[in-house]
């Protein structure tokens, strides 16, 4: 995505280009106008000048490496050297997460997405202390989806991770249902996530309960539909750092992280 283009200057050695989002329909001009926010971040805050590499993404699978060709306030002028498209992972991984109280929420989704989750689904279990309704789920929502994106355009992906609207029991039982392998995680199962069967292909669905545990009616209704019991190791993790731990485990036994 990088490489040098006749009469353009080479990327220092080491050096990754940034990474912004633009509209799918500018990503389909040769010449770009990158302003808004993300135009100010790169011409004001980070500086970049006219000859330096950047990235361009439409956050859903749409890459394009530019060069600059011209800055102005709050905004550059991109001319595009290569095209691509992502192709949508599979099998995919779908973490349920319960909400934890506080800022842990966005940190859980900060380092999910930085490990590589495609969907995050937040949960209400029965034993979370916080409770999302009306508009201060509303905002709550929305203050996961701008960490995705941030964290998604932090981490160089061409694909931010869905992050759904709050489920509940019913919701999160119909998803474990579906998916070729779904997963609890519980520091007293008798299963390795290292070590347990994955699919081929489809949804790998792990589900993160709250900091006071799965209730047993709650394990008992996701059991019937199909998810099993599975441990990441001999420490008990956080419930804002265990669904990046899954992560980690499961996209490199999947192959994602080759």
């Amino acid at each position: 995505m990088t490489r040098s283009t006749a009469g353009d200057p080479a990327p220092a050695p080491g050096s990754q280009p940034p990474v912004f989002f633009a509209d799918p329909r500018d990503l389909a001009r040769d010449l770009i106008v990158l302003a808004g926010p993300e135009g100010r971040h790169a011409a004001d805050v980070r500086r970049l000048g006219v000859g330096e590499r950047v990235v361009l993404t439409d956050g859903d699978g749409q890459v394009a490496g530019c060069v600059v060709t011209r800055v102005q306030r709050g905004q550059l002028q991109l001319a595009v050297r290569q095209r691509s498209v992502l192709p949508a992972p599979d099998p995919a991984l779908a973490v349920v997460q319960a909400i934890p109280k506080g800022e842990r929420g966005q940190l859980a989704v900060e380092l999910m997405t930085e490990a590589g989750v495609d969907v995050i689904v937040p949960w209400a279990a029965e034993r979370c202390v916080a409770r999302w309704q009306g508009e201060r789920g509303d905002r709550a929502v929305a203050r996961w989806r701008s960490t995705a994106r941030e964290a998604a355009k932090q981490a160089r992906r061409g694909r931010v991770p869905e992050v759904t609207g709050p489920a509940d029991l019913g919701e999160v039982t119909a998803r474990a249902a579906r998916a070729a392998r779904a997963f609890i995680l519980d520091p007293q199962a008798g299963e390795q996530l290292s070590e347990t069967p994955l699919p081929r292909s489809g949804e790998m669905l792990v589900i993160v309960g709250p900091e006071g545990g799965i209730a047993p009616a709650e394990a008992d209704a996701l059991t019937r539909a199909g998810a099993t019991a599975a441990r990441l190791g001999p420490t008990v993790l956080r419930t804002s750092s265990a669904g990046m731990a899954a992560a980690a485990i499961l996209l490199s036994r999947a192959g994602r992280w080759a």
